[in-house]
């Protein structure tokens, strides 16, 4: 049977790590791009000498022309400068935004029928502009964040609760930036609502942390940001996409009125299969968390105006 073929548009820290989590998985075959001549290539020879250990067959190369991407199923892009410490992600709006145009056209006349997932800042900004840049169906065109910025929610309540992170289960809502909504009322651990277990003011404190956690990393590391679980987060989304399995994940989706806006891409709950967002899940919400949803995407459309889209 024919593998997938899995692009990889950027090959510093998360583009490594999704290369070599792609060939421990065998999910496809890998191609790793980049415009930095020899990274890519050395990033995938690297790789290629560790495929004996992982039992893996899958075929791992690097280059510097798009051309190699051709018919690509799967395309994750990840090409932009990182954050540094003092930055905001939205602080990479106008050079990330130039890169996002010259991938698109890579993406367009090589691999038109392709799935896209971005992973470049400021989030919401770059896939919108991938999606019009590429002409591509909405649906195949979507971002990474919610399933991160859940997972660090996760992690921090199993943290607190000294429990398995795989028992708690949690949504974040809204832009991929410091205004996204973790949403405590749909949290729970083992089946119990996280307000049963933990006070209000602890909940508040887990929330924040989360909305800033990526600083949190960057500010640790100092030359870079965090590159291990966004790797491994848009590979959730990849691999939902490649196995058609129907996952339930909070993704970057481009809003036609849901949750009362439209012409948009924010975080949300989607159903992700082989056709990318097959539908789009709308939660009840209060109306506090339907104000801090509305303040996240106001947020989220001055930077779309701010790159004139």
């Amino acid at each position: 049977m024919k593998r997938p073929k899995i692009s990889l548009i950027g090959a510093g820290q998360i583009g490594g790590v999704q290369a070599q989590l792609i060939a421990q998985r065998k999910l496809g075959d890998v191609v790793l791009f980049d415009v930095v001549e020899g990274v890519p290539q050395g990033k995938a020879l690297d790789i290629c000498h560790a495929l004996s250990g992982w039992g893996s067959d899958v075929r791992v190369t690097g280059t510097n022309d798009y051309k190699d991407t051709a018919g690509s199923d799967l395309y994750i892009v990840t090409a932009g400068v990182p954050r540094k410490p003092g930055m905001s992600r939205d602080d990479l709006l106008s050079v990330n935004l130039g890169i996002i145009k010259t991938v698109a056209a890579g993406i367009k006349q090589h691999s038109p029928n392709a799935v896209v997932i971005v992973v470049s800042n400021p989030l919401d900004v770059m896939v919108l502009a991938m999606k019009q840049l590429t002409g591509f169906p909405a649906a195949r065109v979507f971002g990474q964040a919610g399933v991160l910025d859940s997972s660090r929610f996760r992690f921090f309540v199993a943290e607190h609760l000294g429990v398995s992170v795989r028992d708690v289960h949690a949504v974040v809502l809204g832009g991929h930036g410091d205004t996204m909504v973790p949403l405590p009322r749909y949290c729970s651990v083992g089946g119990v609502p996280l307000r049963k277990l933990v006070d209000e003011a602890t909940i508040a404190k887990i929330s924040k942390r989360t909305q800033d956690a990526g600083g949190e990393v960057v500010a640790l590391l100092k030359t870079g940001s965090a590159f291990v679980s966004p790797a491994e987060a848009s590979l959730e989304m990849a691999e939902a996409v490649l196995h058609d399995q129907k996952r339930v994940l909070p993704c970057a989706a481009y809003l036609e009125g849901e949750y009362g806006h439209k012409g948009i891409y924010v975080g949300v709950p989607v159903v992700i299969g082989s056709n990318g967002v097959e539908k789009v899940l709308e939660l009840e919400l209060d109306a506090g968390e339907k104000a801090l949803l509305d303040k996240s995407v106001a947020a989220v459309n001055a930077l779309v105006a701010a790159a004139k889209l």
